[in-house]
């Protein structure tokens, strides 16, 4: 059996992980998965957006930052930071909190450390179950319990320096709609 917890520098595989988590186990009828990856959240504008769909500068981006703006400020890296032992203990300690509120077979979580670049990936979370609807709320439960509560530490580089990220109210707010308060941000 896979461990539920890995936390490392490599990258992983989806489809090795989900194969392994899902191995043996004839009564999975669902899969769900979040991946989580590098981006750069001041960044110019994606395909498919233009200027004038954009917040005006120094209003809040639909991720929690600032607005994008021309200034050349651009995720160059990020590094992430953990206590080990302490770390894995609190995603493990998610993931019996997910088994006892949702009706699942089992739960992965893996998170990488160290220096990572825009576009690596950085997290995922993979549930299965008989039925989607479990996978589904089960997936973004622990994502939402991961992002307020696992002892991570996030440093973004930019050509203008590094800085630590901060908390998000929003973060707190969507782990609040399942009963669970904190105040991290």
């Amino acid at each position: 059996m896979t461990s539920r917890v890995s936390i490392q520098t490599d990258d992983f595989n989806v489809a090795t992980e989900i194969e392994a988590l899902r191995a043996g186990e004839k009564r999975v009828g669902a899969v769900c998965s979040f991946i989580g990856t590098v981006r750069d959240r001041y960044g110019a504008p994606t395909l498919g957006t233009n200027a004038s769909s954009l917040p005006p500068e120094g209003a809040l981006s639909p991720w929690g930052g600032p607005a994008a703006k021309d200034d050349g400020s651009r995720v160059t890296a990020m590094e992430l930071e953990h206590y080990p032992g302490m770390t894995e203990k609190a995603i493990e300690a998610m993931i019996d909190e997910v088994l006892k509120r949702f009706d699942i077979y089992a739960a992965r979580v893996i998170h990488r450390v160290g220096l990572l670049q825009p576009l690596d990936q950085i997290v995922m979370v993979a549930v299965t179950s008989a039925h989607r609807g479990q996978s589904f709320q089960a997936c973004e439960f622990l994502m939402d319990y991961l992002k307020t509560q696992a002892p991570f530490w996030k440093k973004e580089q930019t050509p203008e320096g590094a800085h630590w990220v901060d908390a998000r109210v929003s973060d707190d707010a969507a782990l609040a709609k399942w009963g669970i308060h904190a105040a991290n941000a």
